[in-house]
């Protein structure tokens, strides 16, 4: 994506889902209706409900629970399954604060016009975003 002249990008993040949809909720409620949402992790896994849940008993692996890669195929990536699950924050004795970059794995992009910057500055920070 390439900004227009008199646009401006934010990325705020998250350490919570929840609390980055509710900043999205309100963006958008503020009528700033550029708005994306992204998980960021370290490895090339992304998230998925439909294998990631354990509340509906969907979660088939460690890995997928603490990595979000239950959906990786186990039949042919068996060595890449192998390797997430030496990572430290499979087994639960993982550093303290070990995980994403910063520990805040939920990034939210807003794009927006420089008058309306510290608006949605004001809001990220209200619902516990970083810049």
């Amino acid at each position: 994506m390439q900004l227009e002249k008199d646009e401006r990008s934010l990325l705020a993040y998250f350490s919570s889902s929840t609390r980055a949809q509710e900043a999205i909720n309100a963006l958008k409620a503020a009528g700033l209706t550029e708005v994306q949402f992204d998980r960021v992790g370290r490895f090339g896994t992304r998230y998925n409900d439909q294998y990631n849940n354990p509340l509906a008993n969907q979660a088939n692996t460690i890995t997928g629970l603490t990595l979000y890669s239950a959906d990786i195929n186990p039949l042919v990536k068996t060595d890449t399954r192998a390797l997430l699950a030496a990572d430290p924050s499979v087994s639960g004795v993982g550093l303290k604060d070990y995980g994403v970059a910063g520990n805040e794995g939920f990034l939210v992009t807003i794009v927006t016009t420089p008058s309306r910057v510290n608006e949605a500055r004001e809001i990220i920070e209200a619902h516990g975003g970083r810049l």
